[in-house]
């Protein structure tokens, strides 16, 4: 039986490797959950969320005190997002939640995506350097003189923003995976003259933002398990601050291929074998209707 201590334990595995390599929580956390602890697609989901708005946190305090985020990106990819997220929700709480098919819907989308994000960290390098091919040179080191400029460059192209958020918001409310990579690369693509870090930041904060919705809505549907929020949050946290201070020290591209392939084989895995039974709260519901309406016919 699983306990307080495997999921501490999942906890410390997903935060040094999110430390050490960057690798979103999202991408690790929701296939260990589904299976290795066998948690159901739609709680492992909305908890996840929860838990990487909760993470990213700590991460955006960071890059807020330095200065390093772009407020009027975060406030049109919101604006996109935000609401893709609760129309995305509502489609899966009124059409699918009832339906056989909620768990096969979940768990195809999170191996897409899962598939998608281990070809990315395998192949970082060659991404990087096409990625590079649209950097420019005279970047915008001083955000105080070229904020002006930044702000307009981010009102020309806001509705490829906005779009890019409705985007973002479907694929992390149905995987909990994507508001980190997908996010950047499309920054890279629309800001080339954007120090990264800056991209960076203002991708962290609207991850944050986006989690945070997508998990709100998850939890109304009672799709959080908190109990297991908290242990999670107790391994993690610490196991990040450890992950990130002795980065420098270990092989990250060797454990970035690890990682790459793992989630290759998860995401391929959920795509071919996906869950089909409905969600167990809801037989359960059932089961417990059924003798109550039988005892009451005879």
């Amino acid at each position: 039986m699983v306990g307080p201590l495997e999921f501490i334990l999942a906890g410390v595995i997903v935060g040094f490797c999110v430390g050490i390599t960057g690798v979103g929580g999202g991408s690790l956390m929701t296939p260990i959950l589904i299976s290795l602890y066998k948690i159901e697609p739609h709680i492992a989901i909305g908890t996840d969320l929860l838990y990487a708005a909760i993470s990213k946190f700590c991460g955006s305090l960071v890059h807020a005190r330095k200065m390093n985020i772009v407020w009027t990106i975060v406030i049109w990819l919101a604006v996109g997002s935000i609401p893709a997220s609760f129309a995305t929700h509502w489609v899966l709480e009124n059409y699918l939640s009832q339906s056989t098919h909620y768990k096969t819907v979940l768990t195809m989308f999170l191996g897409f995506m899962l598939t998608i994000t281990g070809i990315s960290i395998i192949f970082r390098g060659h991404i990087e350097k096409f990625f590079n091919k649209f950097r420019k040179t005279d970047q915008l080191d001083d955000m105080s003189a070229d904020l002006e400029r930044i702000n307009f460059q981010a009102k020309n192209k806001r509705a490829y923003i906005i779009i890019m958020g409705i985007i973002l918001g479907v694929f992390v409310t149905l995987s909990s995976v994507g508001a980190g990579a997908f996010g950047i690369m499309a920054l890279v693509l629309m800001f080339p003259n954007l120090p990264m870090i800056r991209i960076i930041g203002s991708d962290v904060v609207h991850a944050v933002l986006l989690t945070l919705v997508a998990g709100l809505g998850h939890m109304s549907s009672g799709n959080v398990d908190f109990h297991l929020l908290g242990w999670l949050l107790v391994g993690s946290i610490p196991a990040i601050v450890v992950g990130t201070l002795i980065s420098s020290r270990l092989p990250e591209k060797v454990i970035r291929k690890v990682l790459g392939i793992t989630l290759f084989v998860l995401g391929m895995n959920f795509i071919i074998n996906p869950v089909k039974s409905k969600p167990v709260e809801k037989l359960t519901t059932a089961m417990l209707i059924a003798p109550t309406v039988n005892s009451q016919q005879v």
